[in-house]
């Protein structure tokens, strides 16, 4: 491949692994299903890569082993007269610390929330307890999802290297094989940017159809919850689950027939010479395939998306901060303060603009999409960056966030330095389904399938 760019290490077809702590979540469901694997046996493979491994990743702000493995061993009873098992019948999920569990703290990384316990689970979170998923600690996170504190989180690829965020520990845990599906959210780039960097597959299902309650609140207008795990299968089960899909997900065996985008986007030129030759390389590789991938031009005044995105996003989270502003004052970070304070200068006139810039593009773009089945776009500016005081720049995400599109993150590709570069795949509005049902083949034309977890000690090629 050109501009030092190689497959990425840990990609692997489906079905591969033996290990249970190396399976996607997919595989795991499956084993415990047909009675191959139990709960409990699931859950001790990946504790004991997360007794080994955590202290350097530190993926998690919460964990109780013993707590996972009691949960784990009722999970395996029998439940007679209760009917079906849920979706996600024993599969370890880790929940973002941002996000409510009732019996679990919700510390938002932040000092004024330490030890906070909220009274009842979020709505996703009580989905997925009602979906049987075995929730294993929370996820470290930038302070409230959105500024002040990083998360300690490290890239399990290389513990230089920052995991992306707001959903550092999420990513991470993923990455590094210590639960099989993890929450996240995107008000930027949160969720898609550390699937890239993290060399993983996440997902940002379209804006409004996973309920944002009992997750801490940045832009109302522009939060979305957000899955990762180690293939599509593993995000079709969460969108599933959640019911970001309403129908069952059917993976392409082909991408004949499809129509493809290759979308370089006003923003090509600010990404890595890596990232841009991995994205040519996989349009390369879903030609092979069998797609017809030519080029997609956004419409006329897209430019200005990002630009928009963001005093949105800063403009909203005037209201989200202010309850903590006068609750606490100087103690609430200066970045927080500085949102309420209107530092940026947007005023309620230029959020106005900003809003109905985003919602007048909306439309827009769906009827762009006519006759296409999605968008090849890249999933970050390049690899994360050898730097633990920044999570990386949203510039690849923030257009999508703002069109509400659905966006699928697809691994396959790695840097000189055998850092993951990631893709993107990006649908219209409400056709969640059918691009998880594409972005299966994709993934398999890509050479990336699933992924195994990766372990920081061992040297990398």
């Amino acid at each position: 491949m050109s501009a030092g760019v190689s497959t990425l290490r840990t990609a692997r077809a489906e079905g591969a692994a033996t290990d249970p702590a190396a399976m996607t979540g997919a595989e795991a469901a499956a084993q415990i299903a047909r009675g191959a694997l139990s709960v409990e046996e699931l859950a001790r493979a990946a504790l004991a890569r997360t007794d080994r491994l955590e202290p350097m990743v530190r993926a998690f702000s919460w964990l109780d082993r013993d707590r996972i493995l009691r949960r784990a061993r009722e999970a395996d009873k029998p439940r007679a007269g209760k009917g079906p098992r849920g979706g996600l019948h024993g599969l370890m999920l880790a929940v973002k610390d941002m996000i409510d569990t009732a019996d679990m703290p919700t510390q938002h990384n932040s000092p004024l929330y330490i030890d906070h316990r909220p009274g009842q689970d979020a709505a996703v979170v009580a989905i997925c307890r009602a979906e049987e998923a075995l929730i294993v600690g929370k996820a470290d996170t930038h302070e409230f999802a959105s500024g002040g504190r990083l998360a300690a989180s490290r890239n399990p690829h290389d513990l230089a290297h920052t995991p992306g965020g707001s959903s550092s520990g999420s990513g991470a845990a993923i990455a590094a094989g210590f639960a099989h599906l993890a929450l996240g959210t995107q008000t930027g780039g949160s969720v898609l940017r550390p699937a890239s960097f993290c060399g993983i597959f996440g997902m940002k299902p379209t804006w409004g159809t996973v309920s944002q309650e009992g997750a801490k609140l940045y832009a109302v207008s522009l939060d979305t919850m957000g899955w990762y795990g180690r293939s599509v299968g593993d995000l079709a089960l969460m969108a599933q689950a959640t019911r970001a899909v309403r129908r069952p997900v059917k993976p392409r065996k082909t991408l004949r027939g499809t129509r493809i985008g290759l979308c370089r986007t006003p923003w090509w030129e600010t990404g890595s010479d890596a990232m841009k030759a991995a994205t040519e390389r996989a349009a390369v590789l879903l030609r092979d395939a069998g797609a017809t991938v030519v080029d997609f031009d956004l419409p006329e005044g897209f430019e200005q998306l990002n630009d928009m995105q963001n005093k949105v996003m800063r403009g909203e989270g005037r209201a989200a901060f202010l309850a903590d502003y006068l609750r606490h004052g100087t103690r609430l970070h200066q970045d927080f303060r500085d949102r309420v304070e209107d530092a940026d200068a947007i005023g309620w006139e230029g959020l106005r603009r900003a809003q109905d810039f985003c919602a007048a593009c909306r439309p827009r773009f769906d009827a762009a999409m006519q006759g296409w089945d999605a968008l090849l776009v890249p999933g970050a500016l390049g690899a994360a960056p050898r730097d633990l005081t920044t999570t990386g720049d949203p510039m690849f995400q923030r257009a999508w966030t703002a069109l509400h599109v659905p966006c699928i993150g697809l691994p396959g590709f790695a840097d000189a330095n055998g850092m993951p570069l990631g893709v993107q795949l990006i649908g219209p509005r409400h056709a969640d389904a059918e691009l998880l049902e594409l972005a299966a083949a994709a993934a398999r034309a890509l050479g990336a399938a699933a992924v195994n977890p990766v372990d920081p000690t061992e040297p990398r090629p």
